[in-house]
């Protein structure tokens, strides 16, 4: 049977049975959280052990390309996910084969890469910034002058949190931004450089059934280019918000996506919507998500692959989410040891998701605060007013 004809059936998976996850990190953790909560067990593959999902859920500790670690991921398993999109394009294909991976391989080839994921957006009919392949220094100097200053030049595979990018802002920076991206050895992508007013993303759902679902907007702010704040519902007005979830949608549809896709967006002062790029996991900026809507993004991707009925997404709360890096961990959990005074005066819910990471290296994700509170402008306070991310 061929990969393919694994892809075209489904099942329903029941709680009881066995999901595996290739990958071990904090999103794989918050995946066996909600998956455990509805009565599935989980084995992970991932190569650090006691990682972050590794502290809840069986582990099988090797290489991300270790065919016999792969296939014994598979033999455990009654059905097959991902947290994170580089997983290796042959272990990939082999699992399809030995095991029952309903999100497919076609997902993870077409967003690996920028170009195949730019040409897919368009084949849904919906917009992204003008961009165009580069493959020497003379192309980059054609489209910096065709696309004018300031561009964007990133490399087509790899890169996340600003890495693998350089805004190109003078004819100066040409020869250094071309040598240093074309170390990474795939293809470049120059982009038009969009003056977006915000940013925002929208997680749709798409089960093996058909069924489409999408979480409200949120607003992304992003400081050094790692995101800080997810604020929801984001600062549009409702019909844009419509818009972009109707565009999440369509891609979803479009592609024939199983699970969630994340659907990274760029909002202009006029209102138009171009999309920057896809994440087919959950998302950082979904997890907002877990106190505030009514069905998580881990538990509405457990029930699109494991071919149950899709959750209700509806908000609840105004929410903040609040991304919480290696600096910022001491002070996070001093200040939640202790009675939150600031807190009770604002009528704000802090609930703290630490991913069980061990060094608090500066910059790195360690865990995330959602703050819920009546209004957005009472959780954006809580936040400004702790002076922890400040630093």
């Amino acid at each position: 049977m061929s990969g393919n004809d694994v892809k075209t059936i489904t099942r329903t998976i029941l709680p009881g049975s066995t999901i595996g996850i290739l990958g071990g990190g904090q999103l794989g953790r918050m995946l066996a959280n909600a998956g455990s909560a509805m009565g599935y067990r989980f084995v992970t593959l991932d190569p650090t052990e006691d990682g972050p999902m590794g502290q809840v859920s069986e582990q099988i500790t090797a290489a991300y390309d270790d065919h016999g670690a792969a296939l014994r991921l598979a033999e455990r398993s009654d059905v097959i996910t991902y947290e994170f999109e580089n997983v290796d394009a042959e272990v990939a294909a082999m699992l399809m084969s030995e095991s029952y991976v309903p999100q497919g391989s076609e997902l993870l080839y077409t967003t690996q890469h920028r170009l195949r994921e730019k040409a897919a957006i368009t084949a849904a009919g919906v917009p992204v910034a003008p961009y165009r392949e580069i493959a020497s220094e003379e192309e980059l100097r054609a489209g910096v002058a065709s696309f004018g200053m300031p561009c964007v030049l990133k490399t087509a595979m790899g890169g996340y949190d600003g890495k693998g990018q350089w805004v190109i802002r003078s004819e100066e920076e040409i020869p250094e931004a071309y040598e240093m991206l074309s170390k990474a050895k795939t293809e470049l992508v120059l982009e038009q450089f969009i003056a977006f007013d915000k940013e925002i993303s929208v997680i749709a759902a798409r089960s093996t059934n058909g069924e489409i679902k999408a979480f409200p907007p949120a607003e992304n702010i992003h400081v050094e280019n790692i995101l800080h704040l997810s604020i929801v519902p984001a600062r549009i007005n409702e019909e844009l918000q419509r818009k972009a979830e109707q565009l999440a949608v369509r891609i979803a549809e479009s592609m024939n996506v199983v699970g969630l896709i994340a659907v990274e967006l760029f909002v202009t002062k006029d209102g138009a919507l171009f999309v920057n790029e896809l994440a087919p996991r959950p998302h950082n900026s979904g997890h907002y998500t877990m106190e505030a809507c009514r069905t998580s993004q881990f538990e509405q991707h457990i029930r699109a692959i494991c071919g149950l009925p899709l959750g209700d997404t509806t908000l609840m709360s105004p929410v903040v989410m609040v991304n919480v890096l290696g600096q910022h961990v001491e002070p996070v959990v001093k200040r939640m040891a202790e009675r939150d005074e600031l807190a009770d005066k604002l009528g704000v819910a802090p609930k703290l998701h630490l991913y069980g990471k061990k060094d608090a290296v500066f910059k790195r994700k360690m865990g995330h605060i959602n703050v819920l509170a009546s209004t957005i402008d009472a959780a954006l306070k809580w936040i400004e007013e702790t002076t922890i991310w400040k630093v």
